[in-house]
């Protein structure tokens, strides 16, 4: 794959970006993990029709053991890691074990594309900008399990922001529509271009990255991928999504929330696969 490499190297510098100052392209783990500072593990096994769950993840334990190791060894202590291949939260579990000096905390898995999707679908609703909606959750896995939260969604009008049930009130919208188009979005790409999502996906990685480094904005919060300690009912060691803010480069889950019959039976869905994921890639890496 070191020619495809080369071709990405390639555009990154086509691009003239002004912070950019060097790339090392390599297949040498050392070269790759040597003191960095941020990982995007964005390399996985994706899954192929026919192929049962257990198999993906047998498959995926090889993958991030390997960079698991790597982080543990190679990078430094503080490194902030972003796992984006699928199974993304189950990848960052496994990548977690192996990599036992990294502090649990620093190894997160993304929902922010899902998390963009619910925002845009929402924006295009209520026939505003998507600068204008926030407070929008993803909770659990980045599968069509996810929860998609606009409880909390607040949108912003003449100035004021309020929240979205006094701008629309569409229950049918948030709980019918918006739940299942975010859900199967990813499918939907495939479908439409052959391809799984690419400029959305390094779009919400970069936005993840960015909110991790600089903190969240005022009065709203982001969906990341993050290991539980029993926050919301949720399996301690679990890597689920919650909504965080984040401060001086650490996240907090947002406390407190109401969680109605509504919601909690979409956060127990999803909980389930979690921790099914999580006995089948323990089950793997026992085989290995």
């Amino acid at each position: 794959m070191l020619g495809v490499l080369n071709g990405v190297v390639m555009e990154i510098s086509d691009c003239a970006f002004p912070l950019l100052r060097d790339v090392v392209a390599t297949a040498d783990v050392e070269a790759a993990f040597k003191d960095i500072d941020y990982a995007f593990l964005v390399g996985a096994m994706p899954r192929r029709e026919g192929m049962e769950r257990k198999d993906l993840l047998r498959a995926n334990v090889g993958i991030f053991k390997v960079q698991g190791g790597a982080l543990d060894k190679l990078a430094k202590k503080d490194v902030k890691v972003l796992v984006v291949g699928n199974p993304a939260n189950t990848n960052a579990l496994i990548c977690s074990k192996y990599a036992p000096s990294i502090p649990k905390e620093n190894i997160t898995a993304m929902t922010r594309l899902d998390q963009n999707r619910a925002l845009a679908q929402i924006a295009d609703h209520v026939k505003s900008q998507v600068q204008n909606v926030r407070k929008l959750i993803i909770w659990g896995n980045h599968s069509n399990t996810q929860f998609p939260d606009a409880r909390f969604v607040e949108v912003q009008k003449d100035n004021s922001w309020s929240s979205i049930t006094k701008i629309q009130h569409d229950e049918k919208f948030l709980k019918e529509q918006l739940i299942p188009i975010v859900q199967k979005r990813g499918a939907e790409v495939i479908a439409a271009r052959k391809l799984s999502s690419a400029m959305s996906a390094a779009q919400a990685a970069a936005d993840h990255m960015r909110d991790w480094f600089h903190g969240t904005k005022k009065d709203d919060w982001i969906s990341m991928a993050v290991v539980s300690k029993g926050e919301y009912g949720v399996p301690q060691g679990l890597v689920f999504s919650f909504p965080v803010t984040v401060e001086n480069r650490q996240w907090k889950i947002v406390p407190d929330l109401p969680i109605d019959d509504f919601a909690r039976e979409k956060i127990q869905i999803t909980t389930k696969e979690l921790e099914e994921e999580r006995q089948e890639a323990q089950a793997a890496t026992e085989s290995q």
